[in-house]
């Protein structure tokens, strides 16, 4: 003999498909939220970068990093388009390259991160109308300074457009973890 089961009530039908998906909504929320305000990926479009970063390579992008440093690679709109660069220049700076090399305020700063015998021709940000880079604004440029549409040809960047800082690459595999 089969027991019949009781009848499900609309109420009682509407909550029990609530508890099955509700775990589901809240990853859906939690992924969200975490892709909005802390991390998410990033892909590099160019060789601006090269040779530290190659064009397709995939990065994560860490958007709760406010606090930018010199020489930190990060991510800002330009025009409608994510640019990926280096901070040369940070607020209330100089900055000039002489015979290839950086100079801050008139001291030499050390590029270690170029390779490939990068050349940097000779610039001033007096070039671009600045005796020092304002408060909120920074000076970036790509690490293939040959090829690299930068704060030389777009002028200083707003901190406002910056999104965040990137030093991990998640693809190609062979080039997976920190890259700084």
């Amino acid at each position: 003999m089969e027991t019949e089961m009781p009848k499900q009530t609309p109420k009682q039908k509407v909550s029990a498909f609530f508890k099955a998906t509700l775990p589901y909504i809240i990853i859906v929320i939690v992924v969200a939220l975490i892709r909005s305000f802390i991390i998410t990926p990033v892909q590099v479009e160019g060789m601006s970068m090269y040779s530290t970063l190659n064009d397709k390579e995939i990065l994560l992008l860490k958007k709760y990093d406010k606090s930018y440093k010199r020489f930190d690679i990060v991510v800002f709109n330009y025009n409608g388009t994510k640019l990926i660069k280096r901070v040369i220049g940070l607020p209330g700076e100089h900055v000039s390259y002489k015979n290839n090399k950086l100079y801050v305020n008139g001291k030499y700063i050390s590029e270690e991160f170029l390779k490939d015998h990068q050349t940097t021709l000779n610039f001033d940000l007096s070039d671009l109308g600045y005796d020092e880079i304002p408060k909120g604004h920074y000076f970036v440029m790509g690490d293939n300074r040959t090829n690299s549409t930068d704060s030389r040809i777009i002028g200083l960047v707003p901190e406002k457009s910056i999104e965040g800082t990137t030093s991990f690459a998640i693809f190609p595999f062979d080039k997976f973890g920190n890259f700084n």
